[in-house]
């Protein structure tokens, strides 16, 4: 089965950097990039983008009422891997004076539109040189890991104070309750470990690696597959037998399924986990909204992941 709408490039994203390049060349920002040199509102307000929901949603939580923030992936019913760059979308990013995204080619075409539209005091955030990762890193969806948002949050905070230096402290203030309000989804997984370590999972893909590997379950599917199924590439009949004996031989006790990027072979594992019995959790590459929040989500997560191992219960849309 070939799967003609994802294609990414590193390998994650080819497709979005032509099409961010593309809008971005249409929208001529590169030749009018000076008429941007001062990016704050007229308010004083600073402007920020957050490239995905999860990160804007934090931006908005530390900023607080002196940031006026912008999300560009920010739709649960829609694959962001297709996501094509508009006018609009490039204009938003040149007129910010903070930028936050993932990295590890997860959102390549935000470098795209940076580059077309430069400013020496923008400041751009990546989730990934925060963490100090390579760019070789399997897994680029490091939301899910527990330790990056509230360092990204710091990285965040001490922008912010240096975009506006008389709200530091507004901003710090902030920052701490943002780390405490995480509190609720890190007891969920301590408790989850202490109860369910070792358990195991079925995934199509390392959507929600981290956070699984963080509560202590064990996660069956070879990560080769759940490479395969990433990068768009169909995994060999061998591959895919061996995903459905981790449901037929009732090894995986819940499976994971991106809710996002749906293809006619991830809907077919999905049948074969449901005829077996396990039950099955949606997770999600950008926040489910309406009603959640970046803390909320993960929480969600967890307690999902947790009523199919106690209860046989499937949640296949938070």
């Amino acid at each position: 089965m070939t799967r003609a709408r994802r294609i990414r490039c590193h390998p994650w994203r080819s497709k979005l950097v032509a099409v961010a390049a593309l809008a971005v060349s249409m929208s001529g920002l590169a030749g009018c990039s000076s008429n941007h040199a001062s990016t704050s509102g007229p308010t004083g307000i600073i402007l920020a983008v957050g490239a995905e929901s999860q990160y804007a949603n934090v931006l908005q939580q530390i900023g607080g009422r002196f940031v006026s923030v912008s999300s560009i992936l920010d739709n649960p019913n829609t694959d962001p891997h297709t996501f094509e760059a508009s006018t609009s979308v490039a204009e938003e990013v040149a007129d910010a004076s903070l930028v936050v995204q993932n990295g590890i080619g997860y959102d390549t075409f935000m470098n795209q539109i940076e580059a077309a539209s430069p400013n020496p005091d923008r400041k751009v955030i990546v989730a990934q040189h925060v963490m100090g990762l390579p760019d070789s890193t399997p897994n680029p969806h490091l939301w899910y890991d527990p330790k990056t948002m509230p360092a990204v949050a710091a990285a965040m905070a001490a922008a912010l104070g240096d975009l506006a230096p008389a709200h530091r402290a507004y901003f710090h203030a902030r920052l701490t309750a943002f780390d405490a309000s995480l509190q609720p989804w890190l007891t969920a997984m301590t408790s989850f470990r202490a109860h369910h370590a070792g358990v195991r999972v079925a995934v199509t893909e390392p959507v929600a690696d981290y956070m699984l590997q963080a509560m202590g379950a064990d996660i069956v599917t070879p990560f080769t597959f759940q490479a395969d199924i990433m990068n768009g590439v169909d995994p060999s009949p061998e591959a895919i037998t061996r995903e459905e004996g981790l449901f037929t031989g009732h090894v995986a006790k819940v499976f994971c399924y991106n809710q996002q990027v749906v293809s006619s072979l991830t809907t077919t594992i999905r049948q074969m986990a449901q005829t077996a019995g396990v039950p099955v959790v949606g997770v999600y590459e950008t926040m489910p909204t309406p009603g959640y929040d970046y803390q909320s989500w993960m929480e969600a997560e967890v307690s999902a992941i947790r009523a199919a191992i106690e209860h046989g219960t499937s949640t296949e849309h938070l």
